[in-house]
């Protein structure tokens, strides 16, 4: 890392130490985000640490974004979450926006002034997005929007929705107003995991959304927009997992350094020593995942798509194993509410879900794999071909 990025990091650290993770087990409770615990978040002006300068921005780099993405994942991964999504519909406004959509939106999502969320799944469209069957019908200037988007993460709370929707022309991406007729939200609850993320149905009936709300041109909303956004989901899902190690391997270590069992304490028991030696592994293989998928993403280098899908694939895996055995070692008191155990186990399969699920990733890796030994095959067989030319002539 960098000298910028080492400092970045220890503000991120500092922060999430004092004004998050004293939250997060009353918030997991609870099942919500208190708005003071967003409110310290967008005074810190990290809402739009990603976002450009010209935009009100931090205009920082990918890697700082998934180092702060890495903390919030420690401190609570449904803060981690708002973060997530937030800076999707951001980065996807950025990307596809026209010049007045980012000067409108971008300004009071970098100062945390709105808060966004990305309503994609729907009870029957999950990792296959194309499958939304939310209706967008042209209605004059504008669109109409019916349907129903389930699994929103803040989707109770926020401000500005970037939905997908099914036009004649295909999924199409479209900005979607709090308050608009039409619009109402109904919070779920008791999730495994991220239990605090304010995670919604939304149901549209008849919603007028206005012409420059389209987002991208009509038929992109996956391909383009959506697809966009979910990339850099996926690198700061990566990161917030190895968050959720960092957080399984301190509160492993804790314990086990202060619970005695047969005449001494379970640390020097070769079973425990075994796991948290797999978790210290992980944590330290996942987290450079992470680093060079950030400086690929920074580098802008074509290798940066395979590169965050494998680090969310081994960090997401890596943490529910490690929260596994965080519980295991804390035994029964892994089991209650009065260690972070059983939330940091729940925080664990959920990251294996979102942003593409585990098997998803397996057949994406896999092919990656196919490609790159057809690349280095190519040349041999380039050469064998030129040869054999030689001779036949």
């Amino acid at each position: 890392m960098t000298d910028d990025q080492r400092s970045a990091l220890e503000e991120f650290r500092a922060f999430a130490d004092a004004e998050i993770a004293p939250h997060a087990d009353p918030a997991h409770r609870a099942q919500r985000t208190e708005p003071a615990v967003v409110k310290a978040l967008a005074d810190t002006g990290w809402m739009g640490l990603a976002i450009p300068a010209e935009y009100g921005g931090l205009g920082r780099d990918a890697v700082q974004l998934g180092l702060l993405a890495g903390e919030l994942g420690r401190a609570c991964s449904s803060i981690r979450s708002l973060l997530t999504v937030h800076t999707m519909v951001a980065h996807a406004i950025g990307r596809w926006g026209s010049r007045e959509q980012r000067e409108r939106w971008l300004p009071r999502l970098a100062t945390g002034e709105l808060t966004a969320a990305l309503a994609v799944s729907e009870p029957g469209a999950g990792s296959d997005m194309a499958a939304v069957a939310t209706a967008l019908t042209r209605e004059g200037e504008g669109w109409r929007l019916d349907g129903h988007k389930k699994w929103i993460t803040y989707g109770e709370t926020a401000d500005l929705l970037l939905v997908v929707g099914r036009s004649a022309e295909g999924p199409t991406a479209v900005l979607v107003e709090r308050g608009t007729p039409g619009l109402r939200t109904a919070l779920i609850t008791d999730l495994i995991g991220i239990r605090a993320s304010m995670t919604a149905d939304v149901w549209f009936d008849g919603c007028a959304v206005p012409g420059e709300n389209l987002l991208g041109r009509p038929g992109l909303g996956v391909s383009h927009v959506a697809g966009a956004a979910l990339d850099l989901g996926r690198y700061t899902v990566a990161w917030g997992s190895v968050g959720i190690l960092d957080a399984c391997l301190a509160a492993s270590v804790d314990y086990a350094g202060r619970r005695e069992a047969f005449g001494a304490p379970i640390k020097e028991h070769q079973l425990v020593r075994r796991m948290v030696s797999t978790m210290y592994a992980d944590r330290q293989a996942a987290r450079l995942l992470c680093l060079e998928a950030g400086r690929l993403r920074d580098a802008r280098d074509p290798g940066a798509l395979a590169a965050a899908s494998t680090a969310k694939y081994f960090a997401s895996t890596a943490a529910v194993r490690a929260a596994s055995d965080t519980v295991q070692i804390h035994g029964a008191n892994g089991c209650g509410p009065d260690y972070p155990a059983q939330r940091l186990l729940g925080d664990a399969k959920v990251m294996e879900v979102i942003e593409g699920s585990t098997q998803l990733h397996q057949t994406g890796l896999a092919e990656y794999a196919f490609q790159e030994s057809a690349r280095a095959r190519r040349p041999h067989a380039d050469a064998v071909t030129a040869d054999a030319v030689r001779r036949d002539r």
